[in-house]
């Protein structure tokens, strides 16, 4: 079965569908065939403006873990061979301080439903049974439908620089937005060197669970990846300028 022609999810594809179609016409006057290109851009650049009010509450809750940093060290060191009541106690912390753990998640989760819009509508060609005009459009000659995997086993091959330019750029986004986290909120070390069950494997995952957006985007339609490069390179600069006004 197609999702697509599913009432409510056809209805808000076509409805994406329309404003991304109506804002490469505006844009066609001034680009001319990147304008589709740009219409995704625009609308990443839109979406994480509305956006920024979340973005604030988990630069605060980012503040406010680390003025807790040294009460976690704390229970760390007291119940660091424990995880079951480790986890409770800093529970229990951030229960008592009014701090979410998850607010720093909350970006990120209201961007989903958008780039699922975005990965559905240039990875279908019909939508609603209609045929879907989005995937004509193209970036330096690769049509926004494409992933590197197809450009790279395809015709288009020679064309392929320009998606491996964008994931450089989102791994080097990637890696520079990891470092500057590390540097807000530094790991603080365990007084007695003890460390809780599983740390090391958990530092491993987390050194490494960042770059999971670069296969993504090497895998998802052109449009996608112009998606996720786009919010990665907003969310730098985003967090960069909030890091300095809250502290």
């Amino acid at each position: 079965m197609d999702p697509t022609t599913l009432p409510v999810v056809g209805m808000l594809l076509h409805g994406g569908a329309d404003l991304l179609t109506a804002l490469a016409e505006g844009l066609s006057l001034v680009v001319g065939d990147a304008a589709s290109a740009l219409a995704v851009v625009a609308l990443t650049l839109a979406v994480r403006l509305v956006l920024v009010p979340l973005a604030v509450v988990q630069v605060r809750a980012e503040r406010d873990r680390r003025r807790l940093a040294p009460r976690l060290a704390e229970l760390r060191r007291r119940h660091g061979r424990d995880a079951q009541r480790l986890q409770r106690a800093v529970q229990e912390l951030y229960t008592s301080e009014r701090v979410s753990p998850l607010a720093g998640c909350l970006p990120v989760l209201a961007q989903a439903p958008v780039l699922s819009l975005v990965y559905t509508l240039f990875s279908h060609g019909t939508i609603g049974g209609v045929t879907n005009t989005l995937l004509e459009a193209t970036l330096v000659g690769i049509p926004l439908g494409r992933s590197l995997v197809v450009v790279l086993t395809s015709p288009l091959w020679t064309h392929a620089w320009v998606v491996v330019l964008l994931l450089v750029l989102l791994a080097l986004v990637v890696e520079a937005s990891r470092r500057a986290n590390l540097r807000w909120n530094p790991v603080a070390p365990v007084a007695d060197g003890a460390e809780a069950p599983g740390s090391g494997a958990a530092t491993a995952v987390a050194r490494w669970v960042p770059f999971v957006s670069v296969v993504f985007a090497g895998i998802a339609p052109l449009a996608a990846t112009l998606y996720v490069v786009t919010s990665a390179v907003w969310t730098y600069g985003e967090r960069a300028a909030l890091r300095r006004v809250i502290r």
